[in-house]
């Protein structure tokens, strides 16, 4: 018999002679030696996720007490003050009471009370609902008469002066606050240049970071800031995700980024964290959502240039649709939106967009337009007047000029503008650069060049190019951390 069919037929058979959740979470430690919040929580019968999703759902219905939980932090939080958990908090162990329908006091026993600060166990333990008792149990025992007079001033002002110790109290200072912003922006910048897989697990490492700050106490102005760098962490993250060809995981981190944009107020982080969104669904050939958030993100009327690649995002969906009066109409905003900026980027990197990176999406948009000749003006134009962005972008500004030479039938033109692209070392080739190859290959399989030595010699070159490329690798690698 297995222990989770043993545990089934426990409650069962404490249930069947009149014993509540309460008789059996006891049993439960007694029997098992559980924690107090597993102990309940199988009391309830229920899986780690099922706890997670009634948290996150009764803390989405009160301002200020959102929670991002899923199976494995609910654990976690189970395991605490073990090395292996991690500090529910306040808000957190509320909830999860109310979840049970038992008392805070009830989840925290005497490890957890030597790890809690002396003014939390007070909180936790002075404002309790009223117990009550299984219709089976014995009756209430009488309460004892509270304090009068005098001392029932004085313990009031105690208890007071409790909660003032423990509002006051942070686990963030100012300095910290500015140095993960530092970093935040150090590793957008750094995505560009350097191997996208060590960048991407600095980032996690500083995500995890803010995740544990944010599980302790600050003033509200600094979990604002916490969450508006754990946001743009995610977001990142997302991005990341999705150039490494894993677009489910990168769509998780963009709902837990958007999460965080909403609890840290942050217009900006909003409008980056939809573009982000509407890049992950473009790839996921979900043109529609890609539209729909590029349009929510340029509602906030956000600073800096995320209002220019949400309006080249908007186009390059309305393209692969084939709607061209929409997506040259989403050319002209973008253009607009240039000429309207008026402040930097705070984070940059990877969250700006240059002059370059709007010429690549206005480069792509041509081509599927059916203009080869405004796309290769575009290409040849950028290249040769702006600076270098990425090489993510640069390799698909070559791209589009191939395909462009090979609209205007001109296989020597194709060769010469994929040179640097199939010279791109294997960390470097990412999702996008490698589907976008693909597209040219067929492209060229379908062109009147097809079946010549050239059109073989470079159909056989991207093959080989894409076989190395690193959402490849990883998929085949064991023990894939870039998820």
């Amino acid at each position: 018999m297995g222990f989770k069919h043993e545990l089934e037929q426990l409650r069962s058979q404490m249930a069947a002679v009149g014993c509540g959740q309460a008789d059996i979470a006891i049993e439960l430690r007694v029997r098992y030696r559980m924690r107090p919040r597993e102990a309940w929580r199988h009391a309830h019968g229920w899986s780690l996720q099922q706890v997670a999703d009634r948290i996150n759902h009764l803390g989405a219905s009160r301002p200020g007490e959102a929670v991002a939980a899923d199976a494995s932090l609910v654990g976690k939080w189970e395991k605490w003050p073990a090395r292996s958990g991690r500090r529910p908090s306040l808000t957190v162990l509320m909830l999860m009471a109310e979840v049970y329908g038992c008392d805070t006091a009830a989840l925290i026993d005497v490890e957890d009370r030597q790890a809690l600060r002396p003014g939390e166990v007070q909180l936790l333990t002075a404002a309790q609902p009223e117990t009550t008792t299984s219709p089976a149990g014995p009756p209430a025992p009488p309460v004892a008469p509270g304090p009068e007079g005098s001392e029932l001033v004085r313990q009031v002002a105690e208890e007071s002066a409790a909660w003032a110790q423990w509002a006051e109290t942070s686990n963030v200072g100012d300095l910290a606050l500015e140095q993960l912003m530092a970093d935040v922006r150090e590793v957008a910048r750094d995505y560009l240049t350097d191997d996208p897989h060590t960048v991407f697990k600095r980032t996690v490492r500083h995500r995890d970071r803010v995740f544990k700050l944010l599980e302790g106490r600050q003033h509200p102005r600094q979990s604002a800031n916490l969450y508006a760098a754990a946001g743009h962490l995610c977001g990142l993250l997302a991005w990341m995700s999705s150039d490494l060809g894993r677009l489910a995981h990168a769509e998780t981190q963009g709902r837990t980024a958007w999460l965080c944009a909403e609890l840290s107020g942050d217009t900006d982080l909003r409008a980056w964290v939809l573009s982000t969104r509407s890049k992950i669904a473009f790839w996921d050939g979900r043109l529609r959502d890609a539209i729909t958030h590029a349009r929510h993100g340029t509602d906030y009327r956000p600073g800096g240039t995320v209002g220019v690649l949400l309006a080249c995002q908007e186009a390059d969906a309305w393209a692969q649709l084939g709607a061209r009066r929409e997506a040259e109409a989403a050319l002209v905003r973008a253009a607009e939106a240039r000429a309207a900026v008026s402040s930097a980027d705070d984070v940059a990197g990877l969250f700006s967009c240059p002059e370059l990176r709007q010429a690549n999406y206005a480069a792509a948009v041509h081509l599927r337009l059916g203009d080869p000749s405004a796309s290769l003006r575009e290409v040849e134009m950028a290249l040769s007047a702006q600076p270098a962005y990425s090489y993510g972008t640069a390799a698909q500004m070559h791209i589009a000029q191939a395909a462009a030479h090979l609209a205007l039938r001109s296989v020597d033109g194709v060769a010469e503008a994929l040179r640097p692209v199939l010279a791109l070392p294997p960390e470097q080739r990412l999702a996008p650069v490698t589907n976008r190859l693909r597209e040219l290959a067929a492209a060229i399989a379908r062109s009147p060049a097809a079946g010549t030595r050239a059109a073989a010699g470079l159909q056989d070159g991207i093959e080989q190019w894409c076989l190395q490329s690193l959402p490849r690798t990883l998929a085949l690698s064991p023990g894939d951390c870039a998820q």
